[in-house]
């Protein structure tokens, strides 16, 4: 599976900054089918960075929601204003 395919679009909002800011995390919505290696190995893959763990949720609107902590040399930071989120 292409990592493309696996991540859809990363989530900006107010928890998501305070995540990123306090625990090193960043939020993606993601395929609903995707696991949770999938998803590390995608996200690893396109940003080059180091992931230490996943934690995914479905919304009740029946979207999947991955926070994705990176690890220590990975400032979640950087990622996000690379990505314009910040």
């Amino acid at each position: 599976m292409d990592p493309y395919d696996i991540i859809k679009h990363p989530l900006s909002t107010e928890k998501s900054v305070r995540l990123m800011e306090s625990e090193n995390k960043l939020l993606f919505v993601v395929d609903k089918k995707a696991t949770k290696p999938q998803i590390k190995e995608a996200i690893e893959t396109i940003f080059k960075v180091k992931v230490k763990n996943v934690n995914t949720l479905i919304t009740p609107a029946g979207e999947k929601r991955a926070y994705v902590m990176l690890s220590k040399e990975n400032p979640a930071i950087d990622v996000a204003t690379e990505l314009g989120l910040v």
